[in-house]
């Protein structure tokens, strides 16, 4: 088993940058493919990005690419979003989720996911 707990967000304004953290406990965390979703109020969890298991690849959605990156280290058990001129519809509770097995083709499907943290609120203000 992992557990996770995010940290980092906040209330910041539209431009801003900011850098979410995922810090896992327990072992072996370099066997698990490692996620961040979104939850905003009244919405569907959506995807954000995902890392394989070395950081050799990721995926990011639509809707973040070229302003999101997501990264790993491995030796600190930690994974981070880094989240560059984010905009109000970012608002949403962010949350990091961990799977043991999955294939590339289901990384930005939730319930493919074993383990997820408790999130952390970031609000974008216009």
């Amino acid at each position: 088993q992992v557990q996770l707990v995010e940290s980092g967000g906040r209330l910041v304004q539209a431009e801003d940058s900011l850098r979410l953290s995922c810090a896992a406990s327990g072992r072996d965390f370099s066997r698990y493919y490692m996620g961040w979703f979104r939850q905003a109020p009244g919405k569907e969890r959506e995807f954000v990005a995902a890392i394989s298991r070395s950081g050799g690849s990721t995926y990011y959605s639509d809707s973040v690419k070229g302003r999101f990156t997501i990264s790993r280290d491995n030796a600190k058990n930690t994974v981070h979003l880094q989240m560059n001129s984010l905009k109000a519809e970012d608002t949403a509770v962010y949350y990091c989720a961990a799977a043991i097995q999955i294939s590339v083709v289901v990384v930005t499907t939730a319930a493919e996911y074993d383990y997820w943290g408790q999130g952390t609120q970031v609000t974008v203000s216009s």
